[in-house]
């Protein structure tokens, strides 16, 4: 294996880690957290946020800091994650939980911007 081959692995391979997370949890089926719908709903809709969040922020790495690339590998594996929960018993796929795993993105997307300021395009003077 050659120094860039391994460079890339280094670099891909936490984002398909969590990825396969991702896969695993959305192959169980459905359980309440609690019994409290409202509790139940927030819980789960947080990971959701959660998860997507810090699947950008890895792919984000992993792309050399490409934004445009990162939101269209994240968006495209929530919307598969979302095909595949349609398969699994219990679960059905949903545009809301889609919407919120963008949120995560768009959380994760924030935060890099405002604490990381190197990553910000330089207005010219």
């Amino acid at each position: 294996m050659t120094v860039k081959n391994s460079t890339q692995l280094a670099r891909w391979f936490p984002p398909l880690l969590w990825a396969a997370v991702i896969f695993t949890f959305s192959s169980l089926e459905t359980i309440k957290v609690t019994e409290l719908f409202l509790w139940d709903f927030l819980l789960k809709k947080s990971a959701h946020i959660a998860e997507y969040a810090v699947l950008f922020a890895l792919t984000f790495r992993a792309t050399r800091r490409n934004w445009f690339l990162t939101y269209a590998l994240c968006i495209i594996y929530a919307a598969s994650d979302e095909f595949h929960q349609s398969f699994v018993v219990g679960r059905t796929a949903s545009v809301f939980d889609l919407a919120f795993d963008l949120s995560g993105m768009n959380i994760a997307s924030y935060i890099i911007w405002k604490f990381y300021p190197s990553h910000r395009k330089k207005p010219k003077k």
